[in-house]
């Protein structure tokens, strides 16, 4: 009977622990809903052709605004600018990725949880 107890009290640290490391994921979470709610209302800037395209995207990748400068708009050679904005919308959704990711690292302590951002 002694054996019993004993296998018994073996599976309630068991549980226990379990049970801990279950809190210990919710609260990570938790914190981790949190900043990413924070870090999608936050900016990022970037920049083409020496910064005559700048773009601002949020946290959330979505392109907020696009100043170009009127000298590099030619009427001749619209694919230039087109290429010049491309090349700024891509650097700012980079940015936004890689600001999210170092957020996101802070909470989870630099583990990488593939798929999740």
């Amino acid at each position: 009977m002694a054996y019993k107890g004993f296998k018994g009290a073996g599976m309630n640290q068991k549980q226990s622990k379990m049970n801990s490391v279950i809190q210990q994921a919710q609260k990570m979470q938790e914190e981790m809903e949190k900043v990413q709610a924070e870090t999608e209302k936050e900016t990022v800037e970037a920049a083409a052709g020496g910064g005559v395209v700048k773009v601002v995207v949020t946290g959330k990748k979505e392109l907020e605004s696009i100043k170009i400068d009127p000298e590099v708009v030619d009427p001749e050679d619209v694919e230039t600018l087109e290429d010049l904005i491309l090349a700024a919308v891509n650097e700012g959704i980079k940015k936004a990725d890689d600001m999210m990711s170092e957020k996101m690292g802070a909470v989870t302590g630099g583990i990488s949880i593939p798929g999740l951002f």
